[in-house]
C-alpha cells in the first residue's frame, strides 16, 4: 500500500499476499494493483492484476457496505440504506493484505471491503445496483 492510501487518493496493492496462490505459485484470482479514490467523481477506481479496471460508485459501495450496520447483526436482515446518491469516499486504509476500509463523507467507516468483494462489485455492478434500486422503490424510498 502506498503512502497515498493514508490520504485516500490511492492505495497500492502491490505485494499483497492475500490473493490465493496455488501450490505451483500461480495466482488463482486477480488482485488489486492499485486503488484510487476519485472523490470528485464519487467512485473508487481499481486496477486489477489481470488488466481489468473497475470504477465503483461510492453510492453502491456505501449502501452495500459489508459492515454489520448494513448487513445486519447476527440473524438480522440486511438494511436498505436510502439517501446516499451524493455520498463520497474521503479515505481508504489498508487492512492487512486482504482488504481496505473505506471512509465515507457521511461518517460511515466500519466496512472492510475484501479484494474478493470488490471484484464481485465490479463484475456484478449492474445487477447489484438494479437490485438496490428495486428495493428502494418497493419501500417507497429514494436515493
Amino acid at each position: 500500500m502506498s503512502g497515498r492510501g493514508v490520504s485516500g487518493r490511492g492505495v497500492s496493492g502491490r505485494g499483497v499476499s492475500g490473493r490465493g496462490v496455488s501450490e505451483r505459485g500461480v495466482s488463482e484470482a486477480p488482485w488489486p494493483l492499485e486503488l484510487r479514490v476519485r472523490r470528485e467523481d464519487r467512485l473508487l477506481e481499481i486496477d486489477w492484476s489481470d488488466g481489468r479496471r473497475d470504477r465503483l460508485p461510492a453510492e453502491m459501495l456505501r449502501v452495500e457496505s459489508p459492515s454489520a450496520e448494513v448487513q445486519g447483526h447476527g440473524g438480522e436482515t440486511k438494511k436498505i440504506v436510502a439517501g446516499k446518491r451524493m455520498v463520497a469516499i474521503v479515505g481508504a486504509e489498508a487492512v492487512g493484505n486482504y482488504a481496505v476500509r473505506l471512509i465515507f463523507d457521511d461518517g460511515h467507516d466500519s466496512g472492510l471491503y475484501t479484494w474478493e468483494a470488490l471484484r464481485r462489485f465490479g463484475t456484478d455492478q449492474a445487477r447489484i445496483f438494479a437490485d438496490y434500486l428495486a428495493a428502494l422503490e418497493k419501500r417507497g424510498l429514494s436515493r
